[in-house]
């Protein structure tokens, strides 16, 4: 029988403990969750967002959060200036590339006396999280990826930031800022339109965004849009990756293109139908099933049985028989589609 917890999810967010750790380029927040005698993982979000608005669905979905805290104790690292309650950066002090930024995770790990880590990051911090594990690949377990970022800037992309920088530089967190950044995370299913509203998850991630320090997301936002190609880098990363993404999602082709370029042998896609870019927050669930398989390669978690309620959008017809044969991630995980029901 498996072994199982129980979960108070309204201390998941209250309970941690915040440090702040004084590093080469900064100081920065990390929130820790959970026994120190476990496994760490580490997550970084995505611009402008912290652990509160990137990561929150996933652990308030209660069968995630139970996975997750089953088996690892959690550090929620925040890009510079972008924790809760955070004062703005001096405009003096010098702008971190996005390699300062993976040299700073380490600092992180130091300061922990972390060994190797399990990783998860979200668009631009799935790109710090790749460079970190290219860097300092025996502080590496696994990368868990979403609508990750490997190439530099398209065009497209470079404008779009562009933009964004100089409404952050003029106007602050405005409301054309944040409806910029709302089309980066969400799929337009959840962002409503003049027939329904704008989801739940939307308005609060709205709400967090207000929080911001123009200035602090300005200064992330140039690192990601000055970011190299590290495509040739992810040919020599080992360990193993799974990688999701939404179908509606502005980085779904460079999802593709990263899948394509990493070892088939240690990595695995997953499509998200109907999803933007922050799956944590618009489809947590269906990240489930995927997860648990990815941690079973590692020994750190014995799956039970499978829910066919339609709190799940995954379940064993949903798989791909693949799915379920032994190879180096201890199953060879092959890339799926899933879809949420919309039946309750």
């Amino acid at each position: 029988m498996a072994e199982s917890i129980s979960v108070d999810m309204e201390r998941i967010f209250l309970g941690g403990k915040e440090h702040h750790i004084r590093t080469g380029c900064g100081s920065v927040s990390v929130i820790v969750y959970g026994d120190h005698d476990k496994p760490a993982l580490i997550t970084y979000p995505d611009v402008a967002l912290n652990h509160m608005s990137c990561f929150q669905g996933l652990f308030f979905c209660p069968e995630a959060a139970s996975l997750l805290l089953h088996n690892f104790c959690i550090y929620h690292i925040s890009p510079p200036g972008h924790e809760l309650g955070a004062a703005a950066i001096c405009p003096d002090d010098p702008v971190p590339s996005a390699e300062d930024l993976a040299d700073q995770i380490l600092e992180i790990l130091n300061y922990f006396r972390l060994g190797a880590v399990m990783c998860m990051g979200v668009t631009a911090g799935a790109y710090i999280l790749s460079l970190f594990a290219m860097k300092y690949r025996e502080r590496v377990l696994g990368l868990i990826l979403v609508s990750p970022l490997c190439k530099a800037p398209s065009w497209t992309e470079w404008f779009f930031n562009k933009v964004m920088s100089n409404l952050l530089y003029f106007y602050g967190v405005c409301g054309l800022l944040k409806e910029c950044l709302l089309q980066r995370y969400f799929s337009k299913e959840v962002r409503g339109n003049a027939e329904f509203p704008e989801s739940e998850i939307v308005q609060a991630c709205r709400k967090l965004l207000d929080e911001r320090k123009s200035i602090n997301v300005l200064r992330f936002l140039r690192a990601i849009n000055e970011r190299p190609d590290i495509t040739e880098g992810l040919k020599r990363l080992k360990c193993r990756t799974l990688i999701f993404v939404g179908d509606s999602s502005p980085f779904h082709s460079e999802a593709l293109h990263m899948t394509s370029k990493l070892d088939r042998r240690y990595s695995a896609l997953v499509e998200v139908q109907a999803c933007g870019s922050m799956v944590t927050e618009e489809q947590p669930h269906a990240m489930l099933i995927p997860m648990e398989y990815f941690f079973v390669g590692y020994g750190l978690y014995r799956p039970c049985y499978f829910s066919d309620s339609p709190r799940s959008p995954l379940s064993p017809s949903c798989i791909s028989p693949e799915l379920l044969s032994p190879e180096s991630m201890g199953l060879n995980l092959k890339p799926i589609k899933t879809r949420v029901s919309m039946q309750i």
